[in-house]
């Protein structure tokens, strides 16, 4: 009799195993979707089927020049998300490396991350108007507090022992953020923009519920105007996959920067 292997906490499987999971996951949810729809328990009026989903999505494709709409959303989660980075970077590495520049910032980043991005909508509407700018100073305040507090905490927690080594082998103060605080924590910064990028992805929608003209968001507020769940779904699947795409090359892009990272883990 052949036994199933246990799992155990902790212990990795290799990378075609994560594949079937994963992707058994997603048929799995689309094989209940399905059910749901064509069996008739969930009315067409409140979530379509996928079949209807998929015409629906090639209409807008083809027909509604839907592909400017993604590429106006992608290049306004980008933007607001790089403009943050630039800036929460060296800030957040100085916050980690010196305790006064720390205490100054911590208490007022502590307490911006916690407002919701959209309470801005009204008051970025009023200093920036509905266009671009709006739009991307959203996506920068939704990403930028959170991204200096991650970097700050990483980089304040670089192992003492690197850092008496690097003093006892007469490595300045200037010289040990460039040659030890930063090439230490990179790994790990690199995750939290990873991370971040994630969290982009879901302001963008409300970005762009107001003023908008083009953007995915703008077409998931026409479609519901017309109660177009078809629509709707498609235009949340696409944000989802554009996510995940852009998950998927950060990973790739840490395992070849950083590929000592990966080692006990």
């Amino acid at each position: 009799m052949i036994r199933a292997p246990r799992m155990k906490p902790l212990t990795p499987i290799g990378p075609g195993l994560r594949v079937v999971l994963g992707t058994a996951f997603f048929v799995v949810f689309v094989g209940l979707w399905a059910a749901a729809t064509f069996g008739g328990l969930v009315s067409p009026t409140f979530l379509a089927d996928p079949l209807t989903m998929l015409r629906s999505g090639w209409t807008l494709l083809t027909q509604m020049n839907f592909g400017h709409d993604i590429g106006m959303t992608v290049w306004r989660v980008v933007g607001g998300f790089v403009i943050a980075a630039v800036i929460a970077l060296p800030l957040g590495i100085m916050m980690g490396a010196y305790k006064p520049v720390e205490a100054f910032f911590e208490p007022f980043v502590s307490f911006s991350r916690y407002l919701p991005a959209s309470a801005f909508i009204p008051l970025l509407i009023l200093w920036a108007g509905i266009g671009e700018a709006q739009k991307l100073a959203l996506i920068f305040i939704g990403s930028f507090f959170n991204l200096v507090l991650m970097i700050a905490v990483t980089v304040g927690n670089t192992r003492r022992d690197l850092v008496e080594a690097a003093y006892t082998l007469g490595v300045k103060d200037a010289s040990l953020i460039r040659r030890v605080l930063v090439p230490g924590a990179a790994p790990e910064i690199a995750e939290h923009l990873r991370m971040v990028l994630g969290w982009a992805w879901t302001y963008i929608i409300v970005a762009e519920l107001i003023g908008a003209s083009s953007g995915i968001g703008h077409m998931i507020t026409d479609s519901q105007a017309l109660l177009a769940t078809d629509q709707i779904i498609f235009g949340i699947i696409v944000i989802g996959l554009i996510g995940l795409a852009s998950d998927l090359l950060f990973k790739w892009a840490n395992a070849r920067l950083y590929p000592w990272a990966a080692l006990g883990r």
